[in-house]
């Protein structure tokens, strides 16, 4: 059969055959999905391959080996692409869709193990042996695992918010240990990896240990998922509690005639402010953003950019200026103590000093040193700084692209920030 479409026509045509036979069966790989026995299942089938395995599976009294695959993302599944163990399903209704696409029912019987592989096109098929789906009554490890184990799943359905309470009643209605294991690891939302684990287990006592360790893991995850949903409502309540009570606090101080300090930081602020010595021009703007920033609500991103910028005014050295030592004589001492020869960079440093004591004044021009690396430039710019009297900032602009880095960035940004320039007359002082 080498259309798709005769392949569904032969599905529909199967017909219903009286004793199955386990030894073989053919196999449909699942991409992310674990199924586990006595769980009724829907699966949507688009595969060629797995198209034929159902339709040999409705010939073969409607058995098949449902397996999950170890990398969802494989197309054209192998033997060494899906897991060892499966389960054993019953295919119970086949729907057909548009695109040449299954919708099968199917009802997980018996746990499996591949044994091997007797044929893989063109579809899967394989021997397999099934593995031991009965609980010992009498085994009081098991007994102590199962009761735990249900202690557990009770929890952890009445503190997930995903799963309706009906899935619990169903639970508590099933009496067979094996059911109620298998029930509860089907509930469990995780990986198909993670649920794999139960059905590779050896015994029931070892699935179940499984399961306890992964209810384990699930209650704690729920349990953090709810103390942070908690501190998050915490912060949140504070956070419009306070900005509720800033509006009131300034709806009274309006009806009272009274002007609004904005608290001891925006206080702090304006002391900052007051001491720094500004030209007319910037004092005016700088009062106009600070009463713009007192009626600022605090929670405002606007409150944050025109605060920043505020404070970048306050720490930014306006009248910080240093007395230059332009003694030629000191300046060639100094140069010479932190370097050895360089005769021409020496001789052009103390020309342009020169320069400065006869003019008095400097006219913008600015001092290129040019080299590769290693032959002295910053360190001969560190010595006419300590000749002149001047503080050093080294800015390194290696890299740079944006010239925003540089000038700073536009202040109807949140989080922007003033330019390397400006940063380093900071650090200077």
């Amino acid at each position: 059969m080498n259309d798709q479409s005769d392949v569904l026509d032969s599905i529909e045509q199967a017909d219903r055959r009286s004793n199955p036979s386990l030894e073989k069966l053919p196999v449909l790989p699942l991409r992310d999905i674990v199924i586990y026995p006595h769980m009724i299942f829907p699966v949507l089938i688009g595969r060629a391959s797995s198209l034929k395995a159902v339709a040999e599976a409705m010939e073969r009294e409607k058995f098949i080996l449902v397996v999950s695959q170890r990398n969802p993302a494989t197309e054209d599944a192998t033997i060494d692409d899906v897991h060892s163990v499966g389960t054993v399903a019953k295919i119970l209704q086949v729907m057909r869709l548009p695109n040449n696409l299954l919708k099968v029912l199917v009802e997980g019987t018996v746990p499996a193990r591949i044994t091997r592989s007797v044929r893989s096109e063109p579809y899967m098929e394989v021997e397999i042996e099934t593995l031991p789906a009965h609980a010992d009554v009498n085994d009081r490890n098991l007994s102590a695992l199962v009761r735990h184990a249900t202690e557990l799943f009770e929890e952890f359905v009445k503190s997930n918010r995903n799963l309706p309470p009906e899935v619990l009643g169903a639970f508590q209605n099933l009496e067979d240990p094996v059911r109620k294991l298998y029930y509860a690891a089907a509930n469990i939302p995780q990986k198909v990896d993670v649920k794999q684990r139960i059905l590779d287990a050896p015994d029931v006592r070892a699935q179940y240990y499984e399961l306890v360790q992964l209810l384990t893991a699930e209650i704690e995850l729920l349990r953090l998922e709810v103390e942070i949903d908690s501190k998050v409502q915490d912060q949140i309540q504070k956070s419009q509690r306070k900005y509720f009570i800033q509006e009131q606090i300034r709806a009274l101080q309006s009806e009272l005639g009274e002007e609004d300090d904005g608290g001891p930081e925006l206080s702090k602020l304006s002391d900052q402010l007051s001491t720094v010595v500004l030209p007319e021009a910037v004092r005016t703007k700088v009062s106009e953003e600070f009463d713009r920033l007192k009626r600022t609500p605090s929670m405002s991103p606007e409150y944050g950019v025109n605060r920043t910028w505020l404070e970048w005014i306050a720490t930014v050295p306006w009248d910080g200026r240093t007395v230059d030592n332009l003694r030629l004589e000191h300046v060639r001492t100094i140069l010479d103590e932190d370097h050895y020869d360089l005769k021409k960079p020496k001789e052009r440093i103390l020309e342009y000093i020169s320069v400065l004591n006869l003019v008095g004044a400097v006219r913008g021009q600015i001092l290129c040193l040019v080299g590769p690396p290693g032959v002295g430039k910053t360190s001969l710019a560190k010595s006419i700084a300590r000749a002149l009297g001047r503080n050093f900032v080294r800015l390194s602009l290696g890299g740079v692209r944006d010239e925003a880095e540089i000038r700073g960035h536009r202040r109807t940004y949140i989080g922007a920030m003033p330019g390397k320039i400006i940063q380093s007359m900071k650090r200077a002082g």
